[in-house]
């Protein structure tokens, strides 16, 4: 693979919530899938493409190339999720995505009769609830305004009680004991019953708070969606999702009323939002950087202590009687110096570059290939626990972890030819830079005339 232009620049941080950010935000380049799809009848909707792309990110870094396993490590969509849980701790967004496009999927393909049953979640449906949960909003703020004394209570726990009203037990409805859904059956779904009395008994709650009556569990894949309720949806969940007051609400009315995807459409839209506009092109940026932190920070240090001891090179043989050829040595430091300063402050260490390594992670320092293959699959999990890794064994271990060690950390090949194609286009860029300032600061100091000082 060729170099990119030269005035290639890696993605910038994004560090505002996708929710405030207007297309306008998002610079579009080339190579972007467009289009998205929306249920007809009773077909259930495909998952979204938004249609924005990063600049800075090739097409072969592209949201979707790594999602459908496209890309090489450490560009890998393993690498995005372990990127979410350890450093963005926000896996919860590619999480929930991945089930949902599985969740379409089988749907979709489920051929029993009892599909009819979940009927679809129509835009005029989520437009409706959404201005009933608003007027219902309206009246209470109204009754609060008039009663005082409840009103001081507001946005505290006691609050969340006084509303919150008894979820109905599952024993009172005489259609708790539905038949198979078509995933038991068809033996398609991770969905696991252990603790299904449980998720019931959470996602009641939630709908008893959202205002509306626990669904009848004849509907297919129900004992499905109560799991995924009491994981991703409702306050406290291992796994909540950024979602407002609203967008809860108006999720668990389309929640009651059908377990179709439809129902699901709007909060996949803002994860899909979110992982593209936000996570991705943050991972790629993080992804371009090839040492620790520590090592970056030891090649900034190096970079700048070499133009320094150039600086003073030039300056003393400036000062002195020899001839003003002598004055170019200083240049080679310049360079290197430059050079190093310049990549370092990129992420990228020039001699990690020269042979294409980058370091390992420090999650994947202390722990064989079987137990972090382990790790991957728990992560992938789509119901697993909260992702939290601060008990893991790691963090304590990397912590007392030397200096020295840590900036000759063990190192890997990177095997993504895209990924090595931007760290060369940077280097060239860096050398190029590096080149000009030296050519100047030479010039100058070989045009001063001797200071014969000695």
């Amino acid at each position: 693979m060729g170099l990119l232009p030269l005035n290639y620049r890696r993605p910038s941080y994004v560090a505002g919530s996708p929710r405030t950010m207007s297309d306008d935000q998002i610079s579009v380049g080339s190579g972007g899938s467009g289009g998205s799809g929306s249920a007809n009848g009773s077909n259930p909707p495909k998952p979204t493409k938004l249609a924005t792309v990063v600049a800075g990110i090739p097409d072969a870094l592209g949201f979707d190339r790594i999602i459908d396993g496209g890309t090489c490590p450490p560009c890998t969509t393993r690498d995005f999720m372990n990127y979410l849980i350890y450093v963005e701790r926000s896996a919860e967004n590619l999480q929930f995505f991945m089930w949902y496009r599985d969740y379409v999927k089988r749907f979709n393909e489920a051929k029993t009769s009892d599909i009819a049953l979940a009927p679809e979640w129509t835009q005029a449906m989520e437009d409706d609830a959404v201005t009933r949960i608003q007027r219902e909003q309206a009246d209470k703020i109204r009754k609060e305004t008039k009663t005082p004394a409840i009103a001081i209570f507001n946005g505290t726990d006691f609050e969340k009680r006084r509303e919150v009203p008894k979820a109905p037990g599952s024993d009172t409805n005489p259609f708790s004991s539905p038949p198979q859904t078509p995933n038991d059956r068809d033996g398609s779904s991770d969905y696991v019953s252990t603790g299904e009395q449980s998720y019931r008994a959470q996602a009641n709650e939630a709908f008893a708070a959202a205002g509306v009556k626990a669904p009848f569990t004849i509907q297919p894949f129900r004992k499905e969606m109560d799991r995924v309720i009491a994981t991703y949806i409702t306050d406290g969940a291992p796994r909540q999702l950024n979602l407002s007051d609203r967008e809860q609400k108006v999720v668990l009315h389309a929640l009651a009323y059908t377990t179709h995807p439809s129902a699901l459409r709007e909060v996949n839209k803002l994860a899909e939002s979110t992982l593209r506009r936000q996570a991705h092109p943050n991972f790629i940026r993080w992804s371009i950087c090839n040492g620790n932190t520590a090592r970056v920070i030891f090649a900034r240090v190096l970079g700048g202590s070499l133009i320094v001891v150039s600086t003073a090179i030039a300056l003393a043989l400036t000062l002195s009687s020899l001839g003003r050829g002598y004055r170019a040595v200083a240049a080679i430091g310049w360079v290197l110096g430059i050079a190093t300063l310049i990549a370092a402050w990129k992420g990228m260490c020039v001699v990690l570059h020269g042979m294409h390594h980058h370091h390992v992670r420090p999650w994947e320092l202390f722990v064989s290939e079987e137990d972090a293959d382990d790790l991957g699959k728990r992560s992938f999990d789509s119901f697993g626990s909260a992702n939290s890794y601060e008990e893991e064994p790691w963090v304590v271990r990397y912590h007392k972890r030397n200096l020295i060690r840590k900036i000759f950390d063990r190192e890997v090949w990177i095997q993504e030819p895209a990924l090595r194609q931007i760290q060369d286009t940077i280097f060239l860029q860096s050398m190029l830079c590096a080149l000009l300032i030296a050519g100047l600061l030479t010039a100058i100091f070989v045009a001063s005339p001797k200071g014969n000082f000695f």
